[in-house]
């Protein structure tokens, strides 16, 4: 029988090493922290403006005013009376039990969230699909995102930019972006070859193909991925209230540290109907423009 000693003094032996390179690691971070962290914070301060004029657009607008707003924009994108229905009565009882300025944050803070994850996911997504190298690349990283706990995102970000707004946007940002970056890629790889090709015989160029061809016929897809990003940016509202962002994931934080079962409850149920107003929203809209791309290939 083999001699398996080692592999009990293996931990002993290697463990101060282990200690020394966490020591390392930690002390270089921080000292990145104090070198970097003011021009890094810098460089956000743009999207921290438009996050503050967003959110008190909100909260100084009248709420009939953005009811109607709300469900204009649902019926415009699922033209379905019903959900408009459901959008009003909801958004009316959110109002009634006193979380309208919390759900106003909470909104601001998921579509600025949304608007990004499109902003830098679809272009990678387009890249990944162009190129298999870029995609070798992305696709680890794009693991890693996905499978690491929510809670590590925090540690670097606070760290870095300490506790706000921007830092929990950025937690968002990194824990929501993966689907649409996958279902972009897929989505564009999916497109029939003999569609490129035909456009290419008609003396179509790459970017023609690209915006013409290639996007319209993945945006089903793509939807998709905007719709589960912004589920997973939904999921995060009460994990990135522990570094300061203001919103409907505090009261539920408060209610879990107090034991406050209503306020838990309810702020809960306010998170579920803004989750189910953009889930059917942006199906609808998916549905539609694809039986829209249907009817364009039918004539």
């Amino acid at each position: 029988m083999a001699d398996s000693s080692w592999l009990t003094e293996f931990p002993k032996m290697d463990r101060a090493s282990l200690v020394a390179l966490r020591k390392y690691l930690d002390g270089s971070y921080r000292e990145f922290s104090r070198t970097y962290g003011d021009m890094i914070e810098s460089f956000f301060d743009p999207l921290l403006y438009f996050l503050v004029w967003f959110e008190k657009l909100l909260l100084s607008t009248p709420w009939l005013v953005v009811l109607l707003i709300l469900v204009g924009l649902t019926y415009g994108a699922s033209r379905s009376i019903k959900l408009s229905l459901g959008v009003t009565v909801a958004f009316l009882l959110i109002g009634y039990f006193g979380m309208w300025e919390n759900t106003m944050r909470t909104l601001s803070m998921i579509t600025v969230a949304t608007l990004l994850s499109i902003a830098v996911g679809i272009p990678i997504g387009i890249m990944m699909a162009r190129s298999d190298r870029v995609r070798g690349i992305v696709t680890p990283i794009l693991d890693i995102m996905q499978t690491m706990p929510a809670f590590v995102y925090l540690i670097p970000v606070v760290m870095l930019l300490g506790i706000g707004k921007v830092p929990g946007i950025i937690a968002v940002l990194i824990y929501s972006i993966p689907p649409v970056i996958r279902l972009t890629n897929l989505g564009i790889r999916l497109v029939d070859r003999e569609v490129l090709e035909a456009a290419t015989a008609f003396g179509a160029n790459r970017t023609q193909r690209l915006f013409n061809v290639q996007l319209p016929l993945a945006m089903p897809t793509i939807m998709a991925g905007v719709n589960q990003t912004i589920m997973m940016a939904l999921a995060m509202v009460v994990i990135a209230s522990m570094i300061g962002v203001k919103g409907l994931g505090q009261p539920v934080l408060k209610s879990i540290t107090n034991q406050y079962f209503t306020m838990g409850l309810l702020n809960g149920l306010a998170i579920v109907a803004i989750a189910i107003m953009f889930d059917r929203v942006s199906q609808s809209y998916a549905k539609r423009s694809q039986k829209h791309l249907e009817g364009m290939h039918a004539d």
